[in-house]
């Protein structure tokens, strides 16, 4: 449909799982591509090359999120390659320990912090500073979680780096709104990729976890990929500083009975 045509997007972690379908749907729809891996050098060539069968541009970038100097060496690359950069989707990210506070230490809270929190800041920091076409919009997206809201034992780590993206993209988006740069959150639920893989695998664990959904089905990245085309696109050009759930009502349902 091409209401992405010409122009560029940088989507983290889109070797894979959500980043590897919105970077599909922005292809789609006429985007040049910034692909990026962290370990996945395999599945980010994959992901480039299935946009380039499209018809779109893409090129695969090395990218850890965590560490300043490979996130300033990425947009340096894509910019020198497509002299801009249009649309930064924060997408890549961690899972939660699974350890009790008392029990966690200072690394492992590290890890999550760094990559879900601090990686999308010096992300948006640095497409900031890259941003050379003021008078044309930019867009930033963070994916988050419904755990941004949703809270659960034994991931203090994950649930804090996720309401902090919450509020960190809120917060820009008051810096921004004047400036010509949208920023939205999306926060998906139980969404069939790697961080549910013990749902992919099994279908009875899979059907038990569908039953507390609302809509009774477990979400896919494609599902979350089309509200990112949709916040990238002029068709949501009043709308910033706002978080879409995609979780099928798990949110509110788990709000139900208090």
């Amino acid at each position: 449909m091409d209401r992405l045509k010409d122009k560029v997007a940088l989507i983290t972690g889109s070797d894979s799982g959500i980043g590897r379908a919105i970077a599909l749907a922005y292809g789609a729809e006429g985007a040049k591509v910034g692909v990026t891996y962290r370990s996945d050098e395999e599945g980010g060539k994959r992901t480039a090359e299935d946009i380039q069968a499209q018809g779109s541009e893409a090129i695969c970038l090395h990218l850890d999120v965590s560490d300043e100097t490979s996130v300033t060496a990425a947009f340096d690359e894509i910019s020198r390659q497509y002299g801009k950069i249009d649309i930064l989707v924060n997408n890549a990210g961690v899972n939660g320990s699974d350890v009790p506070v008392a029990e966690m230490n200072t690394d492992t809270f590290d890890k999550c912090l760094k990559t879900n929190l601090y990686g999308p800041f010096f992300c948006c920091r640095e497409y900031l500073r890259k941003r050379v076409h003021p008078d044309s919009e930019g867009i930033i997206i963070f994916i988050s979680s419904i755990h941004e809201d949703v809270n659960t034992a034994g991931n203090a780590d994950y649930n804090a780096s996720k309401a902090a993206i919450k509020n960190f993209s809120r917060s820009l988006s008051l810096e921004l709104a004047d400036k010509n740069i949208r920023v939205n959150n999306i926060a998906p639920g139980m969404i069939l990729t790697e961080m549910n893989q013990e749902a992919m695998e099994n279908q009875e664990i899979r059907k038990e976890k569908e039953q507390h959904i609302p809509m009774k089905r477990a979400g896919t990245p494609e599902d979350v990929a089309n509200v990112a085309v949709f916040l990238a696109s002029p068709e949501s050009a009043y709308v910033t500083g706002t978080t879409y759930a995609v979780d099928g009502g798990l949110m509110i349902l788990l709000g139900q009975g208090a």
